[in-house]
Formats: C-alpha cells, structure tokens, sequence
C-alpha cells in the first residue's frame, strides 16, 4: 500500500510540443526509470512548444525518474531549431520537485527523501554526469543568490546565456556541469517550490499590445497580484492571444482572481475573454466554491485536480500488481 504521506511532486516542463511521437517516447522515459512513480498528467502545447508532465511518487524513484527523462530530452530535442513563445533555456526546461506527502518539506528535515531541496540537487547533479546536461538550482535549492526566482536563472533564455558563458561569464556559470551549456540541449533548472497553478486566458477581439498591457498589470512586478507572473503571447494555431500566467501562491491569488482581474481589463479595452485553461493539474482547494463556467473552462472535470488524479493514479496501480 502506498505510503501517501511520503509522496514528492514533480513537475518537468520539456521544450517540445508538437511532435507527438516525441513526447511519447521522454514521457515513457519518465515513467519507465522506477516502478513506483505515477504519470498523473500530460499536457503539450505547439505555440508554448512545450509540454508538462506530472509526476508522483517516493523521492528517490522521482531521482531515478528526472536522471532517465533528461537524458531522453537531451537526445531528442535539438534548441537550435526550436521556437516558441514560451522562454526555454533546456530540453528539459525546468524539473521542479514540490511537497506533497504530510511528511515532506520543501528544504530541511531528518530524512533525505523527503527533502525537496535535497532531491533536486541529487537528481541535478546526475543529470550533469550521466547526461552531459548543466544544471542551475532555484527556488529553495539556490546556491546562488538572486537564483530563488526562475527567471532570474533562466534570464533571456538559451541562446543568450549560451552566448554569455561561451564570452566568460562566470557569473551564470552552472551550479552543475558545464562551463558552457550543452550544444543542443542547453540546461536544466531543477529546484524546489510549493504548488504553483499554471493558468491561461485567451482573449479575444485584442491584439498582442492588449494581451502584453493586461500581463504587466496583473502580474505582481509591476504592482499587479500578489504571486502572480505574466506574460502576453501569441497563440498563432487559435487564432488568439493569451494571457499566461504563473499563479504561485494559489491562497493569495487563485484562478478566480486571476481570471477577474483579466476579464475586468479586458473588457475595459473592448475586448474579451474567450477561454481559459490550467496546464496540467490544479489542487482541488483552488477551485473550491468556484463555478467553472464562470472562468469559461470549458472542458473543467475533476479529473483536472491534484487529488482526483492521484488517487485514480494509485487505485489503477494498486489493482496492477
């Protein structure tokens, strides 16, 4: 029986997402690298060109997984030909490990498996030897200061900050490997946070100008909503434009708020919102008392949260062994 108190989220985002077969083949290497780790979710967009998947499981089989996926990443995807308006500075972009389980934490503690902070480094440091891939540590695994907050780390994305190490730049130079970035599947940003809610609102009868003004204003640089960060971008295969967002403290700034805060602006201008959509997974206390329909998602199902996929996750490999 799994022991769900001693469960470790992890969520890879893989710059890939519009060769199907591809993803297919890192994801089976996710999920293939230890048999107690538990694909709750998928999902992959061809304008972000990206792809997020939802892990679940121990920490060290989350180890084992990260080590195989990122050797996956490396082999298939090539940056040099990739484009997207999602940032990206890796195949696999960013592996975060968050807290789950009532006994892990996100740094600290008795027990190195259930330290979030400590299960990045390790997998961040394999990664580098057995994938030849360098790795930046954020979020409560910094090293470097300043390095907390993924952007920071990430800066202008993969072409920029290979150019900065390749002209000697030690100042962004990789807690693990390099000096320089892997040629065609530059770094990883593996690291520890809490739950953060990845939220989009597509808009319509608005332009880019729109979509990027809205996204200065409700993300919390510039004095928008608390935990909030945001971009305007482009969704050429709908036709729209988007406001993406990074939701990372659901309590102080849930979907609803988010969602208010984009229709009212919207609105203001003349336009519109058209849908909106969670990335993978959401925890079902961000969505509690709330209509969907109000936030026009949709295609909401419970099996879009946290615990409803877990638990249908775990009764499916329960009855498999």
């Amino acid at each position: 029986m799994t022991d769900v108190s001693r469960l470790v989220e992890c969520v890879p985002n893989v710059s890939e997402g519009r060769r199907p077969e591809v993803v297919d083949e890192f994801v089976a290497a996710f999920a293939g690298a230890d048999p107690e780790v538990l694909v709750l979710d998928r999902s992959s967009d061809p304008d972000h060109h990206r792809s997020v998947i939802t892990l679940m499981g121990p920490g060290p089989a989350l180890v084992e997984a990260a080590v195989a996926g990122a050797r996956a990443c490396a082999r298939l995807i090539d940056l040099n030909h990739h484009r997207g308006v999602h940032p990206r500075m890796g195949a696999l972009d960013v592996l975060p490990f968050i807290p789950f389980g009532a006994e892990t934490r996100l740094r600290g503690g008795d027990d190195p498996e259930l330290d979030c902070a400590g299960l990045a480094e390790r997998a961040g440091r394999r990664i580098a030897a057995e994938a030849g891939v360098p790795v930046y540590l954020y979020g409560a695994a910094a090293r470097h200061p300043g390095w907390a907050a993924l952007p920071a780390v990430r800066g202008r994305g993969f072409e920029a900050l290979r150019a900065a190490l390749a002209a000697g730049d030690t100042g962004h130079a990789p807690d693990f490997g390099g000096p320089e970035l892997h040629p065609t599947a530059g770094a990883t940003a593996a690291g520890a946070r809490e739950v953060l809610i990845a939220y989009n609102v597509e808009l319509a009868d608005a332009d880019l100008a729109l979509a990027r003004k809205i996204a200065s204003a409700v993300r919390e640089r510039d004095g928008g909503l608390p935990a909030v960060r945001a971009m305007g971008v482009p969704l050429e295969h709908r036709g729209v434009v988007q406001v993406s967002m990074n939701l990372l403290d659901w309590r102080a700034t849930p979907p609803a708020a988010a969602y208010a805060a984009v229709a009212a602006l919207a609105e203001k201008h003349g336009a519109r919102v058209e849908a909106s959509e969670i990335v993978g997974l959401a925890p079902a206390g961000a969505l509690d008392g709330v209509d969907p329909g109000d936030l026009c998602l949709g295609d909401f199902s419970s099996d879009m949260l946290l615990e409803s996929r877990l638990l249908q996750a775990l009764t499916t490999s329960e009855e498999t062994r």
